[in-house]
């Protein structure tokens, strides 16, 4: 970019992050919070293009399901692995952030992308309505993370959903809420970060979590670039 708008929590260095398009999420609303943070976003389903950025986003909004079917369809679930695997930052938004997990339960149930263990599973709502729409209050559980750098120990984002994760291990716990009883609602595993709400949608603590991942990927933007394994060429990937 030639220039960074100024505000609060936005990166001070020009970055590319590419949104997958694999046809199902918010797509535009993600890549217009990104540019407020300053970073050069485009939005892409060429792999050719995806791999040349700093950092991946993964939206999404739907069923999970059909989202995998069209993730497979596209040949990005490969992708989106191997690029975890190269160590390359990857930022899960809502279902974006359920599909890095082994399974769901939703619609009779489907495989996910394995990049965390665990199941995606029905909220315990008890009497309370779903899907889950609103403000919530996030309480972390490690600020250790470079995703939550000068974010408080709690504050609120918004959420929709009906489904969250269940990890197999705490130790890929960024974050809970509680809707009826408490769900995970941020996660890490490697390089990739995962946030069952909508930072986009979230205010300034959203942008603030969008400019700490923007810097996550300057930071490994001066690594050797991302080379598909087994030596195939850039977005020949198969189904």
């Amino acid at each position: 970019m030639s220039s960074l708008i100024p505000v609060p929590g936005g990166c001070e260095q020009p970055v590319e992050i590419a949104i997958v398009d694999y046809g199902m999420g918010n797509r535009r609303s993600v890549e217009k919070a990104l540019e407020h943070v300053g970073v050069r976003a485009i939005v892409s389903r060429e792999h050719a293009e995806l791999r040349a950025a700093a950092g991946l986003v993964l939206p999404g909004v739907g069923a999970f399901p059909r989202a995998m079917e069209r993730m497979r369809e596209l040949g990005l679930d490969r992708l989106v692995r191997e690029c975890v695997e190269q160590g390359v930052p990857v930022l899960g938004v809502c279902l974006g952030m359920q599909l890095a997990f082994d399974s769901s339960v939703e619609l009779g149930g489907a495989e996910g992308l394995g990049i965390i263990p665990g199941e995606v599973r029905e909220l315990r709502a008890g009497e309370l309505k779903l899907p889950h729409i609103g403000w919530n209050d996030v309480a972390f559980t490690t600020m250790d993370s470079p995703l939550l750098a000068e974010l408080p120990g709690r504050c609120a984002f918004y959420h929709v959903h009906s489904f969250a994760p269940v990890p197999v291990s705490e130790s890929h716990v960024l974050g809970v809420a509680e809707y009826g009883a408490p769900f995970v609602s941020a996660v890490q595993h490697d390089s990739f970060y995962g946030v069952q709400f909508h930072p986009e949608k979230s205010s300034a603590a959203g942008l603030r979590l969008l400019g700490n991942f923007a810097r996550i990927c300057i930071a490994r933007s001066s690594a050797p670039a991302f080379a598909p394994a087994g030596g195939a060429q850039a977005g020949s990937l198969a189904t």
